[in-house]
């Protein structure tokens, strides 16, 4: 995705800087607005993402392929973020990039 010219904000306690960008200990600490927050972690994770996302207001939840958590989703859209569940953000992107 940065290829395609996005920047990518990572987030993970354990990291000082991943692909390059300085990495954050949680989406509170991002010192900017974050339009996506792409979920990789597993499902029993989603719950508290999605409420640091909304607390930040974050536009869209993301979960990557294999991450699923139907309450979680229905809480980030009754607080008004767009919900994806079970995709890959790139596999989309190249397919939509290559659809037009």
């Amino acid at each position: 995705m940065q290829k395609a010219g996005y920047r990518i904000i990572p987030v993970n306690p354990m990291e000082s800087q991943i692909l390059g960008e300085k990495c954050y200990p949680d989406l509170e600490s991002i010192p900017e607005a974050v339009d996506i927050v792409d979920i990789f972690r597993r499902p029993e994770f989603v719950p508290d993402i999605v409420e640091a996302a909304i607390r930040i207001g974050a536009k869209v939840i993301w979960m990557q392929e294999g991450v699923v958590h139907e309450e979680a989703a229905k809480r980030a859209e009754s607080a008004g973020l767009i919900v994806v569940m079970d995709r890959c953000i790139l596999k989309d992107h190249r397919r939509l990039a290559h659809a037009s």
